[in-house]
């Protein structure tokens, strides 16, 4: 299977202009993406806005927990209820990472380190333990992820990380109906960035239209 369309190296240098490896990305779309049927103008759209928006770019493959106290308190202030807490934890991402994902999505406690260990990588920021392992029994048939976390900030795994979670979670379809909104919520949970994300897409058509 390959693109129904013409996808070019050059097109993808407008909509991603601040990568230094633009030729490697190239190739592990063009590699990639048809794999999992994102092979028109707008899954491809889609994938690469959602991504851009999610990655810096496709700059950021590794997520940056380094909050201030007072960006704990905004950000997470379920889990940092009180200054005092807040500041316990001042620009400590591993700290930060662990009590922030403790004891969910598959992750042990605080304690266990599995916060940080499992944090965001990947060009959709892939995150917790469980997603981990789902994703690492997809791609590698075994536990690759679980033992080397850090596999997904390459160019080709991150991009077959983010291929996995649109797959699982229907993505395709919703960029079949342009729902970008719905499409924010499967991603991020909620609607954080929906502007910057339309932007994205906007741009992505018009640029992958020719």
């Amino acid at each position: 299977m390959s693109f129904d369309f013409d996808f070019t190296e050059e097109q993808l240098q407008h909509l991603i202009p601040r990568v230094k490896n633009l030729s490697e990305w190239y190739e592990s779309l063009v590699d990639v993406l048809p794999q999992y049927e994102i092979n028109d103008i707008a899954r491809t759209a889609a994938f690469i806005a959602q991504c851009a928006h999610e990655s810096g770019g496709f700059t950021i493959l590794s997520e940056n927990l380094n909050y201030s106290a007072d960006g704990l308190r905004k950000v997470f202030p379920k889990y940092f209820p009180s200054a005092e807490i807040a500041q316990q934890y001042h620009r400590q991402p591993e700290k930060i990472a662990n009590r922030v994902y403790a004891n969910r999505m598959g992750n042990g406690s605080e304690a266990s380190g599995e916060g940080y260990r499992y944090r965001g990588r990947g060009l959709i920021q892939l995150t917790g333990k469980s997603n981990y392992q789902r994703c690492s029994m997809a791609m590698f048939e075994d536990d690759t992820l679980l033992q080397n976390p850090d596999v997904l900030t390459q160019p080709y795994y991150a991009l077959h990380s983010a291929c996995w979670f649109w797959t699982a979670n229907k993505l395709n379809e919703l960029a079949d109906a342009q729902d970008l909104r719905m499409m924010t919520k499967r991603i991020n949970g909620g609607f954080i960035g929906l502007e910057d994300r339309v932007k994205h897409y906007n741009h992505a058509i018009e640029v992958l239209q020719g």
